[in-house]
């Protein structure tokens, strides 16, 4: 069924224009506490009388104040508790719902996007993104009439004090206990966001000498050339202090890039793989999940080791779900987004940060000597225009084209099409071994999807 208001990974919009305003919000509460207790009630996680609790947590971006007020008093209305953990990475809620033994989890967030976004994403009782059905249920009562429980049954709300210092715990017992991070200057890019506070003591409590950036946030600059999304200002930072590494965060800590003592980026493929390597030395990987947009290297070198490799649709939502159709461990987009489901239930860019850190430790070396074992093949990516509504996939001109691009890359490199799921664009992605054949292919089957939607 078709969804008005959630995404591929909650809600999110432009703070002020419909959905997230603070009459929406609150609605949006109200209808999810009505539903998650439902829901409790349903499995027997939940005695009749007994009242829920979620957990919400933010980044920070001035609007977050608003959202969260607006989210309290929809979930109190329906008689649902709720913990305040202010700025906090997305992981940790997704970590602290399932430690605290509460009903769900909810961050505040618009991820990489710039601060004058904002959006709103749910998490299980165990730390997972919430069941399609469950989304389903809460946005069907969105719409529907606002009444608020009796007087001696509404939601509270409390603080938790100690959310951060449990965060960094957690964090750090993903780290081998007979490793350390000693010897190691080590640069923290943490976007200005809910990763402030938090990454830099992660690191520099496991033995790193660590030099943040990106750790000023004041509501207006999450994200704004710096973190993953913008590395050359780590880079930067890297060489101007002679570090051995650095390591970039996205505006909720979900994501992460790194780049070498060069300056050198390396993405979420790259880390993926060295992760991969280093479980390997311990065990076996029964398989890996990547997206369209992975890398074909990576699947090559995949092959190369007997390991199986499946790709989903964009979104760390679906690498997620196609692990856990599989039953495998690892997976991850060319983004920065890394599923290590060994350690945590969704993709945490400080955890991620830290598997790579303890195969650079045992294996000795430097960033570089670690990472570059993935060469990337060249990809160059075209986002044309379209017309709303245009039928792109049926048009006779785009399949013609398309059809002669594949067969001049056969066997060595690959074509995508896909529509944006936020803009009027269809993205014309082409990879392969030869960079001066892939960007001859991307031209003309841009060109082509260009014509058709001007003829």
């Amino acid at each position: 069924m078709a969804r008005k208001y959630f995404g591929t990974d909650g809600i999110r919009g432009r703070v002020g224009q419909s959905p997230i305003t603070p009459d929406f919000v609150m609605r949006l509460g109200y209808s999810a506490g009505k539903v998650l207790v439902e829901d409790e009630l349903a499995r027997g996680h939940l005695k009749a009388g007994e009242r829920p609790a979620v957990l919400i947590g933010k980044d920070t971006r001035v609007s977050g104040y608003m959202l969260e007020a607006a989210l309290e008093a929809g979930f109190a209305a329906a008689g649902v508790d709720v913990c305040l953990v202010g700025p906090m990475p997305t992981p940790a809620v997704a970590y602290l719902t399932r430690a605290l033994r509460l009903t769900a989890g909810i961050v505040i967030s618009a991820s990489h996007n710039p601060f004058y976004d904002n959006g709103i994403k749910f998490f299980s009782a165990y730390g997972t993104k919430l069941e399609d059905a469950l989304e389903a249920k809460i946005e069907a009562g969105i719409d529907a009439p606002l009444v608020c429980v009796q007087s001696a049954e509404l939601g509270r709300a409390r603080r938790i004090d100690d959310a951060a210092g449990r965060y960094i715990e957690f964090c750090k017992s993903t780290f081998p206990n007979d490793l350390d991070l000693r010897g190691l200057k080590i640069v923290v890019d943490c976007a200005h966001g809910a990763a402030y506070h938090i990454a830099p003591h992660v690191f520099h409590e496991l033995g790193a000498e660590v030099i943040a950036i990106g750790a000023e946030p004041n509501g207006l600059n999450i994200n704004k050339e710096v973190g993953a999304t913008a590395t050359a200002a780590l880079s930067k930072a890297v060489l101007a202090h002679q570090a051995d590494l650095g390591i970039a965060l996205d505006g909720d800590a979900d994501r992460v890039m790194m780049v070498d003592a060069e300056g050198r980026v390396y993405d979420g493929d790259q880390l993926l793989l060295a992760v991969v390597h280093s479980r390997l030395r311990h065990g076996s990987v029964t398989g890996v999940a990547g997206t369209l947009m992975t890398n074909l290297a990576f699947e090559h070198a995949l092959a190369g080791l007997d390991i199986p490799f499946a790709r989903a649709a964009v979104g760390d939502r679906y690498v997620m779900e196609m692990l856990r159709d599989k039953g495998w461990m690892f997976g991850g987009e060319n983004s920065g987004h890394i599923l290590c489901l060994d350690k945590h239930t969704t993709g945490d860019g400080i955890v991620s940060a830290l598997q790579v850190l303890s195969a650079l430790r045992e294996e000795g070396g430097d960033l570089s000597s670690l990472l570059n074992k993935l060469v990337l093949y060249p990809q160059l990516l075209i986002n044309v225009p379209l017309v709303k509504g245009f039928p792109w996939k049926e048009n006779p001109l785009i399949a013609t084209v398309l059809q002669e691009v594949e067969l001049a890359l056969v066997g060595e490199g690959r074509v995508l099409l896909r529509a944006s799921g936020t803009e009027p664009l269809l993205r014309v992605m082409v990879e392969g071994q030869d960079a001066e054949k892939v960007r001859a292919a991307a031209e003309k089957l841009a060109a082509a999807v260009r014509e058709a939607v001007l003829s």
